[in-house]
């Protein structure tokens, strides 16, 4: 999630946390965080986000916060673990930054320099430290601008998810960088607020009677959550920067862009050099 103003989870939340056991098997542990500016406050946990009482903690007590990173686990890579459980936490020039994978890498072993190492076992904080050890090789000690930032995902996000599936939220605090090789959506709530229904419970509620003209709310999921929302899903390839609870920037990997703008996408014949 990623906002204009500090806002609670809790509704979005409730549902999400259904699909760890009850309407989907995503239950090898849990994590959610939540940033307040450079810092953020980070809650994990091996038990699914049913049965955790972290999580029936997240489900009743409103944090508030612009930018709360939440993963439900099914295992690929890793023990269901407290070190391998999403999200993932790092710093980096004076910011934490947050990192959840939905997805599995086959035979990513990249050479890292130390700098940022693995804890536990998964693909995906490996995959991480690469993308964090990538942005400090390109800009060193000088925090580079969110536009910089998302020029180099852009680039190297392709070549990691040539090794599986690769859908990811990023953030530092600031903003929100999702990528998306299979499967994420996304929406938009702003004024006028309207109401909203729950897909994985019987919750519902009308935003307009808790927020102002100046609330506006992003919420990037694998699934839609709500059953009466319209929700955009991301095309393959697709990366997007959110912040401030809107789009900001979008971008397709040159390769399917190739494939979008052809007639017949079949004729063609695209290497991998053509990626970057």
């Amino acid at each position: 999630m990623n906002c204009a103003t500090p806002t609670d989870i809790t509704f979005s939340f409730r549902g999400f946390s259904q699909r760890a056991g009850i309407t989907s098997d995503h239950s090898d542990g849990f994590g959610i965080a939540f940033f307040e500016d450079k810092a953020c406050r980070l809650f994990v946990d091996n038990q699914s986000a049913v049965e955790s009482p972290i999580a029936e903690l997240v489900r009743n007590y409103p944090i508030k916060s612009r930018n709360v990173i939440a993963h439900i686990r099914k295992a690929t890579q890793g023990k269901i673990t407290l070190e391998n459980s999403h999200p993932f936490m790092r710093e980096l020039w004076g910011r934490q930054w947050i990192f959840a994978h939905n997805g599995d890498l086959h035979d990513f072993n990249p050479r890292l320099s130390g700098r940022f190492t693995p804890v536990g076992s998964t693909d995906s904080e490996l995959a991480f430290c690469y993308l964090l050890e990538q942005l400090v090789l390109k800009f060193g000690y000088d925090e580079p601008s969110l536009d910089d930032i998302f020029t180099l995902l852009e680039e190297i996000s392709p070549q990691i998810a040539e090794y599986g599936t690769f859908n990811f939220c990023l953030s530092n605090g600031q903003a929100l960088f999702s990528y998306a090789t299979t499967k994420l959506h996304w929406i938009v709530r702003e004024y006028p607020f309207k109401y909203a229904r729950l897909v994985d419970l019987d919750v519902d509620i009308d935003f307009s009677k808790f927020t102002t003209a100046e609330d506006r709310v992003a919420v990037i999921t694998t699934e839609p959550l709500t059953h009466n929302e319209t929700w955009t899903a991301y095309k393959a390839g697709e990366m997007i920067l959110f912040k401030d609870g809107q789009v900001i920037k979008t971008a397709l990997t040159r390769v399917e862009r190739l494939l979008r703008e052809a007639e017949n996408p079949n004729l063609i014949r695209i290497t991998k050099a053509d990626q970057y």
